[in-house]
Formats: structure tokens, C-alpha cells, sequence
């Protein structure tokens, strides 16, 4: 700032830029502003810019994360918790950056994938597996000779479309919220 001031009175005192250079290397010798700054100092107060003050530059930005953004993220994730991070980043509009840090430092969140289970029977699927086992016993006590008898059949697996994908099912959760599950149903034929 100081250096910056006497630039200031070399240019009111209607030095040149060359002479304020010399000027500036006598008095503060290794400690002096380089060559290129001096002049870009000198040029800005030529052009009519009155403050030693350092122009607001672009950089990194100040930081939104307090307390009412962090009121703002907690809402939609308790209501759909599968929201991603772009699209909070887009409707507070802050980077996504910003966002995860929320969730993960100041909300406990963490990205959860559903685990895949194979298949989950219906209601009807698991009473008729009930009854063919039931059938196979009482046939088996009444033919003491019926595993003789038993020939393997094949058997064909449809699995049905499931269009949701791993990564389509992944939702923000606390360490204390219950393990999802996906199922994948099995058709008979």
C-alpha cells in the first residue's frame, strides 16, 4: 500500500513512469514492487482511478454455506431423498460442491444404492409353493418308492423389465435410516 501511495504522488507530481521506476528502486530497493507492477499502477492512476485499493478480481467464491441454505437442502431431501446433487446445486444455485458438503458434513447424508435382492415371491406365488410342497410330502409317505420315480425337468426363467437401474435408485440417507431393498420378479413359465 505504501509503495502503491508514493507511485500515486510520482504521478501527481508529474514524474513519468521511468522516472518513477528509478525513484521507486532507490527507495526501497529488493523490496520494491517489480518493473511491470509500477507501471501498471502508474497507467491506472494516468487513467483517472483515484484508490491504492486492489480491484475485486475473480477467484475463488465466498462461501454459502450457512445455516439457511442448510435449512433450504434438509427440505428436499426429507421429502424425496433420491434428489440429486445437480439438481439442488441448479435450484439454489450454488455448486454442486457446496451441496455435498452440506449433506455429508452438515447433515450426516450419505449416497445409498437399494441392495438387489433375486426375487421376491407375491402373496399367491408363496401360498402355491406351500401347497406344492404340501403335495410332494403326502405323495412321498404314501410311495415309499416315489424319489426312484422323480425325473428332473427343466425349467425356464423370464425375469421381467425392471426399468430402474442401480444407480437411478441410489437415495441420501442417515447412518440410522433402514437398508433399502430392490426386487427383481420372476415370472414362471
Amino acid at each position: 500500500m505504501e509503495q502503491r501511495a508514493n507511485i500515486k504522488l510520482c504521478f501527481k507530481l508529474g514524474k513519468t513512469a521511468a522516472e518513477t521506476v528509478k525513484l521507486m528502486r532507490q527507495v526501497y530497493g529488493d523490496n520494491c514492487l517489480s518493473r511491470a507492477q509500477i507501471i501498471r499502477w502508474f497507467a491506472r492512476f494516468k487513467s483517472g482511478v483515484e484508490t491504492i485499493e486492489d480491484e475485486a478480481r475473480p477467484g475463488r467464491p465466498f462461501s454459502v454455506r450457512n445455516e439457511g441454505l442448510i435449512a433450504k437442502v434438509r427440505k428436499p431431501i426429507q421429502e424425496e431423498r433420491c434428489v440429486t446433487l445437480r439438481m439442488m446445486a441448479d435450484e439454489f444455485v450454488v455448486n454442486r460442491e457446496t451441496i455435498r458438503q452440506i449433506l455429508v458434513e452438515d447433515l450426516g447424508k450419505r449416497m445409498v444404492a437399494s441392495r438387489f435382492v433375486p426375487h421376491a415371491l407375491s402373496d399367491d406365488q408363496r401360498h402355491e409353493h406351500v401347497q406344492y410342497t404340501e403335495d410332494i410330502i403326502k405323495t412321498a409317505r404314501r410311495n415309499k418308492k416315489l424319489l426312484n420315480s422323480i425325473v428332473a425337468e427343466v425349467e425356464t426363467w423370464c425375469f421381467r423389465n425392471d426399468p430402474t437401474t442401480k444407480r437411478q435408485s441410489v437415495e441420501w440417507k442417515s447412518p440410522a435410516s433402514p437398508k433399502g431393498k430392490t426386487f427383481v420378479f420372476k415370472s414362471q413359465n
